[in-house]
C-alpha cells in the first residue's frame, strides 16, 4: 500500500472540500474519520470538476527539456476556483539537479466546461521570464477540439505533438526575426574569403558595418 499523497492529491481536495494533509496528520495521531459514519462513499462524495497542471522548468519546443536558470519575473494566478501551490520567486535559481516542476495549478468548477475557461484564463495571467516553462503547451492544449470534449486516451499527447511537426508553441517577435535576417547577412559577408586584395577590402568595409551597429 503506497501511502503517501500523490501529486494530484489536490485534486481530491478540490472535489471533496476535504484536507487530506490535515487528515493525514490526525489519523496519525490517532484520530477518527469524521462525517457520516455510516458511509465512506457520502464523506467522499465528489462535486463539481477540478483540472491540474503541473508547471514545469522544461522546454515544450526542445522535447521538454530541462531549463535551468533563475526566474527574474514571477506572475501567478489568483481568484475564485484558483488554487497555485507553488514554492518559487523572483531571484530564485532552478537548478538542473533537481526535479524542474515549479507548481501545481489547479482549477475547479461546476462543469468541465468551466474548468476549462477557468484555467485558460489563469494560464493567461501566470507569467514567468528567464527560464523555459511549460505554460505555453498548456495554453496550447486547451484549445485542442478532443480535450475539451473529454475525448483521449494513453497515447493522445503523442498523436497531437506529432500532428504539430514542429510547430514551436513559441513564435519569435517579428523585431528579432529581422534581427536573425541582419546577423545572417554580415555572417554570410565576412565568411567570404580573402582571395584578393580587393576581397580583403571588402571584409574591411563590412566589419567597420557591424562594428557601426554595434555602436
Amino acid at each position: 500500500m503506497n501511502t503517501r499523497l500523490q501529486v494530484e492529491h489536490a485534486i481530491t481536495e478540490m472535489v471533496t472540500g476535504l484536507d487530506l494533509v490535515q487528515w493525514q496528520i490526525r489519523i496519525a495521531r490517532g484520530e477518527r474519520l469524521e462525517g457520516p459514519q455510516a458511509s465512506a462513499d457520502r464523506l467522499l462524495a465528489p462535486h463539481g470538476h477540478s483540472i491540474e497542471c503541473r508547471l514545469y522548468a522544461e522546454d515544450p519546443d526542445n522535447q521538454f527539456l530541462p531549463s535551468p536558470g533563475r526566474i527574474l519575473e514571477l506572475r501567478e494566478p489568483a481568484g475564485p476556483g484558483v488554487r497555485n501551490d507553488s514554492g518559487i520567486e523572483a531571484g530564485l535559481d532552478v537548478s538542473l539537479f533537481y526535479d524542474p516542476m515549479l507548481s501545481k495549478l489547479v482549477v475547479w468548477a461546476a462543469t468541465r466546461e468551466e474548468a476549462i475557461a477557468r484555467l485558460r484564463r489563469a494560464l493567461g495571467e501566470y507569467h514567468v521570464s528567464g527560464i523555459k516553462t511549460t505554460l505555453p503547451f498548456f495554453r496550447w492544449l486547451l484549445d485542442q477540439p478532443e480535450f475539451a470534449a473529454g475525448r483521449f486516451h494513453t497515447t493522445y499527447l503523442d498523436d497531437v505533438l506529432r500532428a504539430r511537426n514542429g510547430t514551436p508553441f513559441v513564435e519569435a517577435p517579428p523585431e528579432l526575426e529581422e534581427v536573425a535576417a541582419i546577423a545572417a547577412v554580415i555572417d554570410a559577408v565576412l565568411s567570404v574569403p580573402a582571395v584578393n586584395g580587393k576581397a580583403r577590402a571588402q571584409n574591411w568595409k563590412a566589419q567597420g558595418r557591424v562594428e557601426s551597429l554595434r555602436d
